[in-house]
């Protein structure tokens, strides 16, 4: 679950991170009455969405009186913001509106799980800034990375090194690093991302901006965090399928899956692509989902305007070849089956399954494996 920056420093701020004061808005007659909070100007006004690149894109902008600070408010709520990384864009719903910082010097830094190296690292940079993306790219070698012992957690030793090798004040780079971490723990958080940390003109270290995504496995922990969600920044069918407890994430393919597992939805994808197509989305539907589940998770597929054709791939355990076959016949009284439909079963009552299906009177196509079902659905896709 990502948060927006806001809700990241008012988080970060209770672990007393040195984050600029500021005030989240929703309207302008809001953005107005926190201007007069603040008390002076100059103020920089930030749009929150779940899109990296918002500076390039217009969506942060310094203001030094007034009626530029409704300029920018007005220019921005309401309307989607669309950047590098977001090109159909996000919606903005609030601004974030904050005292401007004299900045001296940019830099980077984040803790975010290697899965290479199965530990979290550090990563900093002394070129912070809208263009890391294109340091990493070009001068890798200007990032630097720090593995964390899971056990042993962030050491001072660790932050002090790198503080020299950036050039920062030792006592506070450190307590602040330390800091991250342990917010980075205590949230349960895939990736804490400061970019830019700031030196201001006072030789202060300020988190001038600051990314937090929470693992989804973990908000039963985080009540509080999880309903901070902005559903406007998902997908709509994104939304639904939450209603549902189904895992679905958006694609821009145009071959819908339908799986029960992670572990076979990626497998999935991967077959789909080498069979020379692209998924619609990945969609797990779990190992215990019913009928109503599965009617649903096919209905979310229908919905979807670029799919083409579907590939159901199931391996029945938990959830029986069966039940899947049931709640496929469910939604195809509810939803029109306006695309093909390629269907690989395996496991527990496949028989079964398959004879469901096949007595159905509806056009489900039956696969062999797992690599005849996302040729045929590649196939059916393409002649769409």
């Amino acid at each position: 679950m990502k948060l927006h920056e806001h809700q990241a420093k008012e988080i970060l701020s209770k672990y007393n991170l040195p984050v600029p004061e500021g005030k989240v808005a929703f309207s302008l007659k809001e953005a107005k009455q926190v201007a007069e909070e603040l008390g002076e100007f100059p103020l920089v006004v930030k749009a929150q969405v779940h899109c990296g690149g918002r500076g390039k894109a217009g969506g942060v902008k310094i203001v030094k009186s007034m009626e530029e600070l409704e300029e920018a408010v007005n220019s921005m709520l309401g309307k989607v913001l669309k950047t590098f990384q977001c090109p159909d864009g996000k919606p903005v719903n609030r601004v974030w509106i904050e005292k401007a910082t004299a900045i001296d010097k940019e830099y980077y830094f984040s803790i975010t799980l290697d899965r290479a190296r199965s530990k979290p690292v550090l990563m900093v940079s002394a070129a912070g800034g809208m263009e890391i993306e294109e340091i990493a790219k070009e001068n890798p070698d200007a990032i630097v990375i720090e593995e964390i012992d899971p056990e042993l957690g962030l050491m001072p030793y660790q932050v002090r090194k790198l503080a020299f090798k950036l050039g920062l004040p030792v006592k506070e780079f450190s307590k602040m690093a330390l800091s991250l971490y342990k917010a980075y723990i205590d949230l349960d958080a895939s990736l804490v991302e400061v970019n830019p940390l700031v030196l201001d003109k006072e030789g202060k270290l300020i988190l001038l901006d600051a990314k937090v995504d929470v693992d989804d496995n973990a908000l039963f922990r985080h009540k509080d965090i999880e309903q901070m969600e902005d559903e406007s920044q998902l997908s709509p069918l994104e939304v639904e399928a939450n209603k549902y407890g189904l895992n679905y994430i958006k694609l821009d393919g145009n071959i819908g899956c339908m799986v029960n597992g992670a572990g076979l939805a990626m497998a999935t994808m991967d077959i789909v692509k080498l069979a020379g197509g692209e998924p619609a989305n990945f969609l797990d539907v779990g190992g215990g989902a019913n009928v109503e589940q599965i009617a649903n998770a096919f209905r979310i597929l229908m919905a979807d305007e670029d799919v083409k054709a579907v590939f159901i791939n199931i391996f029945g355990g938990i959830l029986r070849c069966d039940r899947l076959a049931q709640g496929l016949v469910e939604a195809g009284k509810i939803v029109e089956l306006r695309v093909p439909i390629v269907v690989r079963m395996e496991g527990t009552n496949v028989n079964e399954g398959k004879e469901i299906l096949a007595n159905s009177g509806m056009n489900f196509i039956s696969a062999e494996d797992m690599w005849d079902g996302a040729k045929k659905a590649v196939e059916l896709a393409g002649s769409c």
